[in-house]
């Protein structure tokens, strides 16, 4: 009950943050369950991000995770750049697309003052980060309204480090998790594990309570990493396939085909490691060619491929986001998802 008690939630069930394919319909359903919704806010704008907050505290009273970015901004390298789309070009010409078009792409930023003041107004329960923390001032600013602080370790160093800057909760991320990798003190994927060689390593180098993270889908699953000492867990890719997840058409006949059974870690899609399902782009070149430019800065030129290939049925450039074991997705209810993970928990 400890992960309960301090978020404020009825069952240890962490609605993963999942940007691009879920809104605030999914973090709602989540909440009103029982679990911690959450909402991912590093590709919202301030209005969007304001609109999104007013449409949850209006729907319940239910304590809510905000999700942020913690990466710095890369210079742009025109060089890179044009390495990067020359590397596409062959794909523009197949779809009759203006290789030097600019623009495009979720805008990813990280977590900064503006953001921090305009959260004061609400104050969420939970403000969650990926990539690491932001500085002390805005950690305290955050710390300031009450807010729990929680953010992703993939190593047993990044767990410890979290603790030492103050996080309340650690998530600790398996390599079996879809989405994008929350490293940041280290970017050698060979020092990396999944959850259940992980989450042992970590719950017995840090006091804070830890969720597990990745390859999660079931109430068999959240049972074990419980048993392994998980104070609770945190599920995305199950959730993709319920009717509140934005989750595009060609991505759920994905979820839904062998295609799942088949996934990868690549950086094509955003310029860093991020699993998700394996298909044209990634096969043809490679997981993250030396031309790929730094993260975010790598979305933009593929923005009008996804779109002309979608527009034809196809997920052929689309980051087709998901776990190792897809095998918990489902078109149910998310409220119905939620309770089922929590089947058999005592507390």
């Amino acid at each position: 009950m400890i992960l309960q008690t301090l978020l404020g939630i009825e069952l240890p069930i962490i609605q993963a943050p999942m940007a691009g394919v879920q809104g605030g319909a999914l973090a709602l359903a989540v909440a009103n369950a029982g679990g911690l919704g959450s909402l991912p806010c590093a590709i919202l704008s301030p209005d969007a991000l304001r609109t999104a907050l007013d449409h949850f505290r209006a729907a319940t009273d239910k304590p809510l995770n905000v999700n942020f970015f913690c990466h710095s901004m890369p210079e742009a390298d025109e060089t890179r750049l044009s390495a990067w789309r020359a590397s596409l070009a062959p794909y523009y010409q197949e779809f009759g697309l203006d290789a030097q078009a600019r623009g495009g792409g979720a805008q990813r930023r990280p977590f900064d003052a503006q953001t921090a003041e305009l959260l004061s107004e609400y104050r969420p329960e939970v403000v969650s980060f990926h990539f690491g923390l932001p500085s002390l001032a805005l950690m305290l600013q955050v710390k300031a309204w009450g807010a729990k602080v929680m953010s992703t370790a993939t190593s047993v160093a990044e767990a410890c480090w979290l603790e030492e800057h103050g996080v309340d909760v650690i998530i600790a991320q398996g390599l079996e998790a879809g989405g994008h990798r929350g490293h940041f003190l280290s970017d050698d994927l060979s020092e990396q594990s999944g959850i259940f060689a992980l989450l042992p390593q970590i719950k017995a180098a840090v006091s804070v309570p830890v969720v597990a993270a990745g390859g999660i889908c079931d109430a068999d699953s959240v049972r074990a990493a419980m048993a392994l000492g998980a104070a609770g867990v945190q599920v995305g890719t199950a959730y993709l396939l319920c009717p509140e997840a934005d989750t595009s058409e060609v991505h759920r006949r994905a979820l839904q085909s062998e295609a799942a059974r088949h996934t990868a870690l690549t950086s094509l899609f955003s310029g860093r490691p991020a699993r998700g399902i394996v298909n044209r782009l990634m096969r043809e070149l490679g997981h993250g060619p030396e031309a790929v430019p730094p993260f975010p800065l790598a979305s933009a030129a593929l923005a009008p491929l996804r779109a002309a290939a979608e527009a034809k049925g196809r997920g052929d450039f689309s980051p087709l986001w998901c776990g190792q074991n897809a095998s918990g997705c489902r078109a149910i209810a998310a409220a119905d998802l939620t309770l089922q993970l929590a089947e058999g928990l005592v507390g």
